[in-house]
């Protein structure tokens, strides 16, 4: 049995919550807080598998609860969020920074169309998060030093100047492409395409939160709009992204790839027709194999291609994928993939 704690200010969503996660066999609510001076406490006591937590609470506010439980007693924690507005979506990934694994949206109600692909959502993710293995946060020091040392990562190629860097992502991605990002220089001299999997609806949240946390400008892609060195252009809802020749975005309703719209897949293949060896895929953390034999069309095309290392990864399924298709050119952690973007792209 998975145990769960429920961390929500409001009786009728804590009711609702426990309703919905009680449903699932694999599931047991072992206990509920409504505040996150409770939550502390009751991680202590119950030692729970998975915190589901709310962010706006009295006391003990739903972010440095889940800082103070990362520093203390570790534990996967999953934020519910019932925001609505991307400034509001923005603002709950800050918990991400926290020590969060993931951000699901509350289930629909009862009756709602869309109550049991919503309710689904939530339990998936509650189960693949239990079996993540977290690490203690150690408390922030007081100051902070004023310059990160970034790994310098030595990349092996023939000449060849890269026009494009290519990103996809699933579980665990946010945090990780926010930590690579925030690395690169402003004016890092190549555009970003990104393809995160996420809940209909947050996308727009998670690009505001990325170009506040990361500082390189980034927004959700355009049909039509011509790329630019330093930006970051992230994948709609609902369609595939790729680019079409003389550097422009190319959204399209075309099918799914590996269930997916958007999909890593069709955003690396796309890349490799158009810029072939100047381009660079990178695979990051996440289920499944979106990405995979399209990394190896990349590298096969002369691009370099890079993957997460599976300790750095919350879930190592997509680039564990491209490692058994040989499809990677480097497996790095998020730090060094920054250091080997630096030195691949220079100004």
């Amino acid at each position: 049995m998975i145990k769960v704690l429920i961390v929500e200010d409001s009786p009728v969503v804590r009711e609702f919550l426990s309703y919905v996660l009680s449903a699932d066999p694999d599931i047991e609510v072992i206990g509920t807080a409504d505040n996150g001076e409770e939550a502390l406490e009751a991680v202590k006591r119950k030692r729970p598998n998975v915190v589901t937590m709310d962010i706006h609470m009295p006391k003990l506010n739903g972010f440095d609860a889940t800082r103070r439980i990362m520093e203390t007693y570790p534990t996967p924690i999953v934020i519910v969020s019932g925001s609505t507005t991307a400034q509001e979506i923005a603002t709950t990934f800050r918990a991400l920074e926290a020590g969060a694994l993931a951000i699901v949206p509350r289930p629909k109600g009862i009756g709602h169309p869309e109550h049991q692909a919503t309710a689904k959502e939530l339990v998936q993710t509650v189960k693949l998060m239990s079996e993540v293995k977290v690490v203690r946060r150690w408390p922030r020091p007081k100051t902070e030093p004023a310059i990160r040392s970034v790994p310098r990562v030595e990349i092996h190629r023939a000449s060849a100047e890269v026009k494009i860097v290519a990103m996809g992502a699933s579980t665990g991605g946010p945090i990780v492409l926010q930590t690579i990002l925030s690395e690169l220089d402003k004016d890092f001299a190549a555009p970003i395409l990104v393809v995160q999997h996420m809940t209909s609806g947050f996308i727009e949240g998670f690009a505001e939160w990325l170009s506040q946390s990361s500082g390189l400008p980034a927004h959700v892609a355009a049909d039509g709009e011509y790329i630019s060195p330093g930006h970051v252009y992230i994948a709609q809802d609902g369609f595939q992204m790729g680019v079409k020749a003389g550097g422009r975005i190319a959204l399209s309703t075309d099918e799914p790839e590996n269930g997916l719209r958007p999909s890593v897949s069709y955003l690396f293949r796309s890349v490799a027709d158009v810029y072939g060896r100047q381009g660079v895929g990178v695979l990051l953390t996440g289920m499944g194999k979106d990405g995979a034999a399209e990394l190896k069309l990349m590298k096969d095309s002369g691009a370099i291609t890079i993957v997460q290392d599976e300790k750095s990864s919350v879930v190592p399924g997509m680039p564990g994928e491209a490692i058994k298709l040989g499809a990677e050119s480097y497996v790095l952690s998020p730090d060094r993939i920054a250091g080997a973007l630096k030195n691949l792209v220079k100004r």
